[in-house]
């Protein structure tokens, strides 16, 4: 008797794409696998037989899924308490070795593409992050080709004028991070201040649920002694602020993680320029944390 291995359900194979393209689409970890949930279900219920191209069809299904939800998205935000950061999520050591697939998934990146339209975020995360091509993208938008054209050109327009580059190399990433552990540990105002660029910024997402600043802070040593205060408070409350070691990466670079034991109850990420520290985002909304536990299905490779 010859058996054959049954066909892999094309659903199961293109998962972790799925899912890559709802989080950037998003920003969100639990928004991201729902809209995957969503086009499961929707999978499921499709005649498979009228299905010529399963792969186009999911991603499809998930884009404009993704599309409907960060619509409404959006005007949640507006009455969301405090700065709205994305939610961090902890990514696979591959990802952070390819530099080009990391940076579309930074933080910086995705707080740059919060700024575009839904339809603009669409277009640029399909062909930017994913390389499709502006046909395949009109047909999952039912949009002309022409126009998903002049979308991705306002789009890649949008994100240069916003996108600055920043430094990437991880070697220099993990020095600092030490050094700014310490100098935060020791009480080092003067240390911290010599990490921190004179024009940083540091946002705190806490979302009304934990105590976390309203306001973005300005200038180093607002920052600086922000930054002491927040460590200092951690030693006391029994909770560790460690440098997530490779390959855990958040978001495709070295960070910092905020532990109670051995659950994450926070993140921190920063941008790196010249060796200094700027644009420090503190994540520590409990309804956000839900990337920082790792899963194998939930990876933002293609």
């Amino acid at each position: 008797m010859i058996t054959t291995e049954p066909e892999a359900d094309p659903f199961d194979a293109h998962r972790r794409l799925l899912f890559a393209t709802a989080y950037r689409m998003l920003g969100t970890v639990g928004d991201a696998e729902d809209i995957v949930q969503d086009t499961w279900l929707a999978w499921n219920k499709a005649d498979r037989s009228e299905v010529r191209h399963p792969k186009a069809y999911l991603v499809r299904t998930v884009t404009n899924l993704s599309l409907n939800r960060l619509t409404s998205a959006r005007a949640t935000r507006e009455e969301y308490v405090g700065p709205w950061l994305p939610e961090p999520l902890l990514t696979t050591p591959d990802v952070a070795q390819e530099r080009e697939r990391a940076e579309d998934v930074s933080t910086a990146m995705l707080v740059v593409l919060e700024s575009l339209t839904p339809v603009e975020r669409a277009v640029f995360v399909l062909r930017e992050a994913f390389g499709y091509a502006h046909a395949e993208i009109a047909g999952f938008l039912d949009r002309p080709e022409p126009t998903v054209r002049q979308i991705a050109h306002r789009a890649r327009k949008h994100v240069a004028e916003r996108r600055t580059v920043y430094d990437t190399d991880d070697a220099r990433r993990e020095e600092v991070t030490a050094r700014f552990l310490s100098a935060c540990a020791g009480g080092d105002l003067n240390a911290v201040l010599e990490l921190l660029a004179p024009d940083v910024t540091a946002w705190s997402d806490g979302g009304g649920k934990v105590s976390a600043a309203r306001r973005p802070l300005y200038g180093a040593d607002h920052v600086g002694r922000f930054l002491i205060g927040v460590i200092a408070k951690a030693a006391r409350d029994a909770v560790d602020v460690l440098p997530v070691p490779a390959p855990a990466v958040i978001n495709g670079e070295l960070g910092l993680l905020i532990l109670a034991g051995d659950t994450p109850v926070g993140a921190i990420t920063y941008d790196l320029e010249d060796g200094l520290m700027r644009n420090l985002r503190f994540q520590i909304n409990p309804d956000k944390l839900a990337g920082l536990h790792r899963r194998d299905d939930r990876d933002t490779n293609r």
